[in-house]
C-alpha cells in the first residue's frame, strides 16, 4: 500500500507572484497574436488540478477560437462586452456540470456511496455552481501562468448560451473568459483594493 509523502513546499519568488497576481490586470482588448490549442490544454492540465468537495471537478470549458464560434456566441453577450471578446483570440465559456455526481465513482472511489449523496437536483447543481467556481479562479490563475492575459466576465445570456453551445449536455454556463495578449491600452490602472485591516480579521 502506498502512502503519500508529504514535503514542505518552497513559496513562489516575486517573479511568479507579479506574473499572477500583482501585475496581472483584466484585459479588455486583445492584439491578434494567436492562442495555441496546446496552450488552452495545458491551462486545462493546470486547472484539473484545483481543489473541489469529493474531487467532483464540475467545470466545463468550450474554447471559442474561429470567427463561426464567435458569431454564435456574441449575440449571447451584452453589448458592451461585444467588442472585448470580439478582439480575443479565444473566448473559453465556463460552465459547470450539474450531473458531475455521475463521475464521482470513478473521482472519489474512497466513498463509495458519494454519488447518491447527490441525489437531489437542487443540492447537486448549488455544489456544481460552488465548486465549479472554484475552478473558474483557477482556470484565470492558468491563463496569466502561461504567460497570457484573461478578460473574465459576466454580462451573459447563460441560458442562451446553453441553448447554442450545450445542447444536450448537462453543463450550465455561468461567465466567460476572454483570452489572448492585451493590446497596447487594452487594461486600465488598478483600482483600490480592500486593505487588510478592513477585510480580515484575526481570532
Amino acid at each position: 500500500m502506498s502512502t503519500l509523502t508529504l514535503t514542505a513546499h518552497p513559496r513562489i519568488d516575486n517573479a511568479a507572484a507579479d506574473l499572477l497576481f500583482r501585475e496581472a490586470h483584466t484585459s479588455y482588448s486583445f492584439t491578434d497574436k494567436p492562442v495555441s490549442h496546446e496552450q488552452l490544454a495545458e491551462i486545462y492540465d493546470l486547472v484539473r488540478l484545483a481543489p473541489t468537495a469529493m474531487n467532483s471537478q464540475p467545470l466545463r470549458i468550450t474554447f471559442v477560437t474561429t470567427e463561426a464560434g464567435k458569431a454564435r456566441l456574441l449575440p449571447h453577450l451584452a453589448p458592451g462586452n461585444r467588442a472585448k471578446s470580439s478582439s480575443a483570440p479565444v473566448v473559453a465559456i465556463l460552465a459547470a456540470d450539474v450531473d458531475f455526481h455521475e463521475h464521482l465513482p470513478r473521482h472519489f472511489p474512497q466513498n463509495p456511496h458519494a454519488k447518491d449523496m447527490f441525489a437531489d437536483a437542487s443540492t447537486r447543481a448549488n455544489a456544481a455552481r460552488f465548486n465549479a467556481a472554484i475552478q473558474a479562479g483557477y482556470f484565470i490563475l492558468a491563463v496569466r501562468a502561461m504567460g497570457l492575459d484573461a478578460g473574465p466576465m459576466g454580462g451573459v445570456d447563460t441560458a442562451g448560451l446553453d441553448a447554442e453551445f450545450h445542447q444536450g449536455k448537462t453543463w450550465r454556463s455561468f461567465m466567460v473568459v476572454n483570452i489572448g495578449h492585451a493590446a497596447h491600452d487594452g487594461q486600465h490602472a488598478r483600482n483600490p483594493r480592500l486593505p487588510a485591516d478592513e477585510a480580515v480579521v484575526y481570532i
